[in-house]
């Protein structure tokens, strides 16, 4: 049996094959389009799942989408309506994309997809994210916590899972949204809305939080982690901007300009949402232990990604085991549905633990030969030990590797496929990667991968993380790895073990035995406002434009001064645009 999930339309989409029972491909979009975020339907990604399993749309035995988009226009009329005239300019706006294409999915699927059968399925949205958590999970009963910006009504829910069955029980509804109370606050200081509140999230440690009492003016939260936020200082819900003039003017100023200096105040304004959104998250996670007394919880949604939450919550909540899958936000949805169908809705048994997220594109040594020739890029083919201690060896010597290995990623983290590496042990790494490899700025931490049974040496930290989704303090501060340990003495932790990822298990163990040193500098292989490389061709261009010394494309190492001028038309404004 095969099921198909999808999501569309908001941002990140994507597309999900599961195979009786078992997740065998999930991709983003944007990796084939190279649109970051891209929100558009997934044909790439669902062609991509279709021939990895080497069937037709019409071998699939459903189609699951991820949210109900009737129920979500509801509420797009609702809220215009409530805030008419206001509204009537974000109404305008909105509208075209419904009428042409999100209120008619199930055409879309048939028609562009050309499925012929009737089994085209919709779940709730934060029913999706769910189902993306625990169904996946090594659980077989936990506490779920969905928090993101918002799905069709609800913006966070509180539910339990047990083996196949899925409740929620609580919901906190549009317009109070934890997700996009965040989101207001990325746009207030110049960042990108549903795309760079990871950054808010590194400038965080860089400031204090002198605005967390003003925050009290715009957010009530209560004892179980709801609350009600003041509208009177927000515009997303009827118009084409986060904040109005009443938010400016209670923080001090008008939004910071994109692209301009970044000051203390910005950094303060940063590190005060994100104590605030910690402590939402912790009281959600104590009053659903109090309600479930359950051991396990399970979280997912766009909020979910914020590792350094997480990480508190870790090590504060009463839960003993936290598991959150690599794409918690909407990405992941295709997944959450497509599972949904299978073990709930068809009450087949679980059978499937996401373990590693290596689950997207793969190439063959002779289809990345063809492509290195198409450049007339010189390489040197190795065989697997050599590449590893040749690849260990410049590491150590301080170079900086593009590293293109196995099955792409699914998430927005770089795992060990798809990654830049460097020598964490060298701080100066830290401020010549982001100036002169990835092109961003200066503030910008990188995350520690560091062999699994290794941790406990290294970090406060005693277990798993092979998604990059919790925050650890480092053991020794900036002593030994200060590369990949942040202003506040703390890490974005990956942990990796020779079951996910063999040849990048051998890679750090190499390293380590070199250098004492059983951590690599992870960053993930793309420049500024590009998505992470997908194919072989994406990887050449991205090591020719950047400052990398080396890449590692499967079998074959290059080096960058070998290599002829790379001809070609660059849209540098698209190269550095904000994002």
């Amino acid at each position: 049996m095969y099921i198909l999930g999808i999501s569309a339309y908001y941002h990140d989409s994507a597309a999900a094959l599961v195979k009786d029972g078992e997740l065998i491909a999930a991709v983003q979009e944007e990796r084939f389009t190279r649109k970051k975020h891209d929100e558009s339907f997934p044909f790439n990604a669902i062609r991509f799942c279709l021939d990895t399993a080497g069937i037709d749309i019409n071998d699939v035995d459903y189609v699951g989408f991820y949210d109900k988009p009737f129920v979500k226009f509801e509420r797009l009329l609702k809220t215009h309506l409530e805030f008419f005239p206001r509204g009537f300019k974000g109404f305008l706006t909105a509208m075209p994309i419904w009428l042409r294409h999100k209120l008619w999915l199930k055409e879309v699927i048939r028609k562009e997809l050309g499925y012929k059968k009737d089994n085209i399925l919709f779940s709730e949205h934060h029913l999706s994210h769910a189902g993306s958590a625990f169904l996946v999970s090594p659980f077989d009963e936990a506490a779920i916590i969905t928090i993101d910006g918002v799905g069709e009504w609800s913006t966070a829910t509180y539910g339990v899972g047990r083996g196949n069955d899925i409740s929620l029980f609580y919901e906190i509804r549009f317009p109070h949204s934890l997700g996009l109370l965040y989101s207001a606050f990325t746009y207030y200081l110049g960042f990108k809305v549903n795309s760079a509140e990871y950054k808010v999230m590194g400038l965080a440690p860089y400031g204090k939080p002198r605005y967390y009492d003003r925050l009290k003016e715009v957010i009530e939260v209560c004892e179980d982690g709801s609350f009600v936020m003041n509208m009177k200082y927000f515009e997303y819900p009827y118009g084409l901007r986060m904040t109005n003039g009443f938010f400016d003017r209670l923080f001090g100023g008008p939004r910071r300009k994109p692209e301009s200096e970044v000051t203390e105040r910005d950094a303060d304004i940063a590190a005060s949402i994100q104590k605030i959104t910690e402590e939402v998250m912790l009281k959600m996670a104590n009053y659903v232990y109090k309600q479930t007394g359950m051991k396990n919880l399970c979280m997912a949604g766009g909020v979910a990604l914020n590792c350094v939450a997480n990480g508190r919550l870790l090590r504060e909540s009463p839960f003993e085991n936290i598991y959150i899958q690599p794409a918690a936000g909407d990405a992941g949805g295709a997944v959450g549905v497509a599972f949904y169908i299978y073990n709930t809705v068809l009450k087949h048994p679980r059978r499937y633990v996401m373990q590693n997220a290596y689950l997207g594109t793969e190439y063959t040594a002779e289809e990345i030969r063809q492509v290195l020739e198409q450049f007339s890029a010189p390489y040197t083919e190795l065989e697997r030990e050599e590449l590893v201690q040749r690849v260990a060896h410049h590491l150590a010597e301080g170079k900086i590797i593009g590293w293109f290995q196995g099955r792409m990623e699914f998430g927005p983290r770089a795992l060990g496929a798809r990654s830049i590496l460097a020598d964490p042990r060298r701080a100066e790494m830290k401020d010549v990667i982001n100036a002169k490899v990835k092109h961003r700025e200066a503030f910008r931490p990188f995350a520690p991968t560091v062999l699994e049974e290794k941790v406990s040496e290294y970090f406060k930290f005693n277990g798993k993380s092979p998604f990059m989704l919790l925050v650890a303090e480092t053991k020794d501060g900036f002593k030994r790895i200060p590369a990949v340990t942040h202003v506040d003495g703390t890490a974005r932790l990956q942990t990796i073990s020779r079951e996910d990822n063999p040849l990048y298990y051998e890679l750090i163990s190499a390293f380590e035995r070199l250098t004492g040193v059983p951590v690599v500098l992870n960053t993930s292989f793309n420049v500024r406002g590009e998505p992470i490389v997908c194919s072989p061709e994406d990887a050449y261009r991205c090591f020719m434009r950047t400052g990398l010394d080396y890449l590692a494309i499967g079998p074959f190492l290059l080096e960058k001064t070998n290599q002829p001028e790379l001809k070609e038309e660059i849209d540098w404004e698209r190269l550095f645009e904000p994002d």
